[in-house]
């Protein structure tokens, strides 16, 4: 495979002044936000759009995805001050849709749940206007730290399914295809609005991607994210294909079909990419219609 990237992977480089103003807030509140330490490509873009995605229980994972970017190691920070910060931060960048998300945190006796539910109910108290979505963890399974967090009322819940289910143990070791499933089915009886995302060009085939996708869907998943798998180093996971957009618009445009309200697919999709827009139009406010304006098309 030829290494360059194609020229429908190139972001833009950040200059405009509502960058440096996130990236100060980022930088004054002492926070983390996964789109550093997931070296996420669309970080310009949104920042310029004056969004980020809030990374909690600090900056180190007690897991070691082979595809994933994040430093991995034992933590040794529990900052129960985060939660009112994030709450600030997210008010003086005047988001109408919050994204939180957070490193696992096998080490604590309840995964990390209960600050997760301080820190959703401190953006509700500082923030009565915006939207939350959570980006978790999956708690190991344990539906009543689940339930810790959903009882704190976020209006999405995102949670991963990565890959197919074929490349699960080798992809994300920990985690399961079983797992995810548990918690997105529970989310979704719940009465959550549920998400979910998905890698291409990990080493999936094409019956696999789709039986993926519709797994998804009949555990209830009503927003599908598809992004490009990019290797972050040599230790990490191979990256075995570039994948191209006109294959974005076909899963997109066969998600679609199967019911999802809205699915984001292209090459520079991630999990909290367009997270706002994706909320705005499932609030009836317009914003990105999945329906009639393939990402794919315009990266």
């Amino acid at each position: 495979m030829d290494g360059r990237k194609p020229d429908w992977l190139r972001a833009k480089l950040p200059t405009s002044p509502e960058y440096r103003a996130v990236r100060n807030l980022v930088d004054e509140n002492a926070l983390h936000t996964v789109c550093q330490s997931a070296q996420c490509p669309n970080m310009g873009e949104c920042w310029s759009r004056r969004t980020a995605t809030v990374m909690i229980l600090g900056n180190t994972c007690t897991r070691s995805c082979t595809f994933c970017a994040i430093h991995t190691g034992r933590p040794t920070e529990l900052d129960l001050g985060e939660p009112a910060r994030v709450a600030a931060a997210i008010r003086k960048m005047g988001l109408r849709h919050a994204v939180i998300t957070s490193v696992a945190r096998d080490d604590l006796k309840d995964g990390g749940a209960s600050v997760w539910a301080a820190t959703i109910r401190a953006v509700r108290y500082k923030n009565p206007e915006t939207a939350v979505e959570v980006l978790i963890p999956d708690f190991r399974g344990k539906l009543d730290q689940l339930d810790t967090v959903l009882d704190a009322g976020p209006d999405i819940l995102n949670h991963n399914m990565e890959t197919v289910q074929r490349l699960q143990r080798p992809v994300r070791k920990t985690a399961s295809w079983e797992i995810t499933t548990k918690v997105l089915e529970h989310s979704a009886k719940r009465g959550f609005t549920t998400k979910s995302g998905i890698m291409l060009g990990i080493g999936e085939e094409e019956h696999e991607i789709e039986h993926c996708i519709r797994h998804l869907r009949d555990t209830g998943v009503e927003i599908l994210t598809i992004g490009q798998y990019l290797q972050p180093s040599r230790e990490h996971r191979k990256m075995f294909r570039w994948v191209t957009p006109e294959e974005f618009a076909h899963w997109k445009t066969f998600g679609l079909k199967l019911g999802y309200r809205t699915v984001e697919s292209g090459p520079l999709v991630r999990s909290s990419y367009h997270a706002d827009e994706q909320s705005a139009y499932l609030r009836g406010e317009g914003g990105s219609d999945a329906r009639t304006e393939a990402v794919a098309a315009s990266a």
